[in-house]
Formats: C-alpha cells, structure tokens, sequence
C-alpha cells in the first residue's frame, strides 16, 4: 500500500535534486512549468492559479520563498505558515511535481538552474517585467501571465481575521 505522507515529501526537492527531475523530465520529451511565490495561506485563488499553471505543460516546478525571503518581502509577522507546512501544502496538490525552497528574494538563480521550458506568473505583470524571463526565452521557452482570481488574496483574508469575519 502506497505512503501517501511519503508521496508527498518526495515532491520536496533541494536544488540539485530539483535539476535532476527536470532534466529527466525534458530528455523524456516533457515540457516543464515553473512558477513561484510565498503562498502563505494556501487559498483558492493559489489552487486555480497553480492548476492553470500545470495546464500550459506536462511538469509543475512550484519555487517557494523561504521564511527569511517571505520575511524581508512580507515584513514582520509573516510568513504566517512556516515553510514546511507551506512546502507540504503546495506538494499535496495533485497537479504540483515538485516544490523547491529558494533563499533569495527572488527566483532567479533557481530559474538558470532548472531552464524551465516555460515561466508563469499571476496578476497584472508585464511578461518582460517578470524575472528570469530574459533566462527563459533565451532557451527558447515562453512566459505567460495567468489573471488571478478575484477576491482572493492572503492578504485579504489576513484582513478578514483581524475583522473577525
């Protein structure tokens, strides 16, 4: 009988463990999608969003920032999940591959690692705006600006607690 708790912490990968999946994954002829974020509390919005991800490949790449990253872009009192309960939240969904902490501010380094044939991104940016998107077209990839879903948000829904309701 299968370890479902064991399934799901393999999705958990350092970064050389992370590179290896990918290269194996595109010598198999698969495309891979990358994205990241913070992903506090794990909402709907980040479902619809990370599915629709999933939907422009065969692979998921989810680049999770770090407490201390959340920290310094978040600031105080954030991140409200510790990073392995956001790690094994984000490796529960079906449709994520495989989940990655990075420490800096942003993904870029991880991005030049795994060559993702494909970046995504949510909400109102700019396809050039977003980083790592010179590194990935630059290996013939793409990058796609997914809408988020109205009305959802951590930061929303932090308010709503502190409101009571």
């Amino acid at each position: 009988m299968p370890d479902t708790l064991d399934q799901i912490r393999r999705k958990i990968c350092d970064w050389p463990s992370a590179r290896a999946l990918v290269e194996r994954w595109k010598a198999a002829g698969q495309r891979v999608v990358f994205t990241n974020g913070c992903f506090d509390i794990l909402h709907y919005g980040h479902v619809h969003y990370l599915a629709q991800a999933r939907d422009l490949g065969d692979r998921l790449v989810v680049g999770l920032n770090s407490a201390a990253s959340v920290r310094r872009l978040k600031g105080a009192g954030r991140p409200i999940h510790d990073e392995a309960t956001r790690t094994h939240l984000l490796a529960a969904l079906q449709f994520v591959d495989a989940v990655v902490v990075f420490e800096q501010d942003t993904p870029l380094e991880l991005i030049r690692l795994l060559q993702p044939d494909v970046l995504v991104k949510g909400g109102d940016y700019q396809p050039d705006e977003i980083v790592g998107a010179d590194v990935v077209r630059a290996g013939g990839g793409e990058v796609r600006v997914l809408p988020f879903v109205p009305g959802y948000s951590t930061t929303a829904i932090e308010r709503r607690i502190r409101e009571g309701g």
